[in-house]
């Protein structure tokens, strides 16, 4: 099989408050409105992300967006109104989260120094 790209896709219940608050979060409008009920980025930072109209399944998704540092990304995330929660630090570096408006959890990361 050959691949010519890859989505991760999250479910949303309001489409103009998911559009919203990624396009605030990737600090770009969406690249693509393929059909009704769906919008995407794509090469938000080498990734494609999709938004699908869909109410069972908003909420109970997952994003990791992997930051250089976790201040920066703090900072950066209160001037648009976002709170990020404490952080959290293991072996392979920091982590803290966020929501959006549906409830879908974005975990921050940041990844240890390198020597």
């Amino acid at each position: 099989m050959q691949i010519q790209g890859i989505y991760a896709a999250l479910s949303t219940t309001d489409m103009q408050a998911a559009e919203h608050f990624y396009s605030l979060l990737f600090d770009r409008e969406p690249d693509d409105r393929p059909m009704q009920g769906l919008i995407q980025w794509r090469n938000v930072a080498g990734a494609n992300i999709q938004i699908f109209e869909n109410r069972n399944g908003a909420g109970a998704g997952r994003l990791t967006i992997v930051v250089p540092k976790m201040e920066s990304a703090r900072h950066a995330l209160s001037e648009i109104g976002v709170s990020l929660s404490g952080e959290k630090q293991g072996d392979f570096g920091k982590i803290a989260q966020i929501s959006d408006p549906d409830g879908n959890l974005i975990t921050l990361a940041e990844p240890p120094g390198r020597s």
